[in-house]
C-alpha cells in the first residue's frame, strides 16, 4: 500500500491515480451505455432537453456555438494540435509530447469505432440548426476536447507549482470542455447523454495515456539512476 501511494518509483502514486480514474470513468460510460442502448428514463430527457434547445435557440448564441464546434471540429483540433505539440517540443516536455500523440488522436478513433457500435441515430428536427450523417453516440467535439483540455490541464497542473495557478488553469480548461459539451447539445447535434459519455469515455483513455506515458518516463529514469 505504501509503494502504490509513494509519490515516486514506476508504480506509485500515479498509476493509483490513473487506475482509480480509469475504473470510475470507465463505469459511468457502461452504465450510461446501457441507459441508452436500454432506452431507459434517461433517454426520455435526452429528447427533451434536445427539442427545448432547438425551440428556443436565438441569435446571438447559435452564432457562437457554432463557432465553438467549429474551433473543435477535426479541422480545428489539427490545428490545436500542432500548436500544443510545437510548444510541448520548445519546453522539452517530450514525454508530454508522447501523451498528447497518444491521446488525442487515439481518442478521436476511439470515438468513432464507438459511435459504430452503438449506431445512436442524432436527434432529429423539423428546422434543425445543423444536419449530420454520422452517429451520435459519443459525442465526437466533446471526446476531442476533453482529450486535448485535459492532457494540457494535466501538464499545467504538475509543471506550475502555483496553486492559484493550478486552480486556474483546471478551471478555464473545465471550461472549455463544458462549452463544447454545451454547444454539441445546443445545436442539436447530439443528446445529453452523447456528451456526458464522450467526456467519460476521454478521461479513461486520458488515464491509460497518461499513466503509460508516466510509467515508461519513470522506468526509464530509474535505469539511469
Amino acid at each position: 500500500m505504501e509503494a502504490r501511494l509513494s509519490p515516486g518509483g514506476e508504480f506509485g502514486l500515479h498509476l493509483t491515480v490513473g487506475m482509480v480514474l480509469l475504473l470510475a470513468s470507465g463505469y459511468v460510460f457502461h452504465e450510461l451505455a446501457e441507459a441508452v442502448m436500454g432506452q431507459e428514463a434517461i433517454t426520455l430527457l435526452d429528447v427533451q432537453v434536445a427539442h427545448w434547445f432547438n425551440m428556443h435557440a436565438a441569435e446571438p448564441l447559435t452564432s457562437l456555438m457554432l463557432g465553438v464546434s467549429a474551433v473543435h471540429s477535426v479541422a480545428g483540433m489539427v490545428l490545436l494540435f500542432c500548436l500544443l505539440a510545437v510548444w510541448l517540443w520548445r519546453q522539452r516536455a517530450y514525454y508530454w509530447l508522447l501523451a498528447l500523440v497518444f491521446s488525442v488522436p487515439g481518442g478521436m478513433v476511439l470515438n468513432v469505432a464507438l459511435k459504430h457500435v452503438f449506431q445512436r441515430a442524432r436527434p432529429a428536427f423539423e428546422d434543425p440548426l445543423v444536419t449530420l450523417a454520422t452517429y451520435s453516440f459519443p459525442s465526437g467535439h466533446t471526446t476531442a476536447a476533453t482529450c486535448f483540455y485535459g492532457l494540457l490541464a494535466s501538464y499545467l497542473v504538475i509543471v506550475r507549482p502555483a496553486w492559484n495557478v493550478r486552480v486556474a488553469t483546471v478551471a478555464l480548461c473545465l471550461a472549455m470542455i463544458l462549452l463544447v459539451a454545451f454547444s454539441r447539445v445546443y445545436l442539436g447535434a447530439h443528446y445529453v447523454s452523447d456528451v456526458l459519455a464522450a467526456m467519460a469515455e476521454s478521461v479513461a483513455w486520458l488515464a491509460v495515456c497518461i499513466t503509460a506515458i508516466s510509467t515508461l518516463r519513470r522506468r526509464r529514469e530509474l535505469k539511469t539512476v
